[in-house]
């Protein structure tokens, strides 16, 4: 055993026992004071770092609830902005058939108008050409009657009543007329 030993000794790679000592001392207090002085430092570090990370979670989760908060806010606006766009269609086509029907009806009645005034023109126009129709067939119907009866009718009062009593014939004869039938 002493060889080995002094064979141990003699050996350049393996350390002495002091050297050895020292090594495992030196290690040992390396250790404690690599957790004493940095270990808090990295566990201070680490932990600055998780709660940063945690926060930017937070702050994420945070601004994707306030989208889609806003998103659905959106479409609700959105959803409210569709109804009164159609309700704004249904008043405007509303409108539109109220205009239309009142044009139609200030039409129908400026028709009704145009019609009433044009009939009212003719049934004028109608007994001035009827007086002036009398008043020629009268002169004409004297004047004849006159070369008939041989005697002059040219007393006024005489001729008109001639001709009233002529002219009330022809109505009475066309009021007898069936209705189509041409008088003679």
């Amino acid at each position: 055993m002493t060889t080995l030993l002094v064979g141990l000794a003699e050996n350049p790679v393996v350390p002495h026992l002091s050297e050895f000592i020292a090594a495992i001392v030196f290690a040992i207090l390396l250790a404690v004071i690599f957790a004493k002085m940095f270990m808090p430092r990295f566990e201070k570090t680490y932990q600055e770092r998780a709660e940063a990370i945690e926060g930017g979670i937070q702050k994420a989760e945070k601004a994707q609830a306030d989208a889609q908060a806003a998103l659905e806010q959106y479409q609700a606006q959105l959803a409210d902005a569709r109804g009164e766009a159609a309700q704004i269609r249904e008043a405007a086509k509303a409108d539109a058939a109220q205009i239309t029907a009142d044009a139609r009806q200030r039409a129908q009645a400026e028709a009704d108008r145009i019609v009433a005034a044009a009939h009212s023109q003719l049934e004028a126009e109608r007994n001035q050409i009827v007086n002036q129709l009398r008043t020629e067939l009268g002169g004409l119907a004297t004047t004849l009657a006159g070369r008939i009866v041989g005697e002059s009718l040219d007393d006024d009062e005489r001729a008109r009543r001639t001709v009233d009593r002529f002219l009330a014939d022809l109505e009475a004869a066309d009021s007898r007329a069936p209705q189509g039938a041409d008088v003679p």
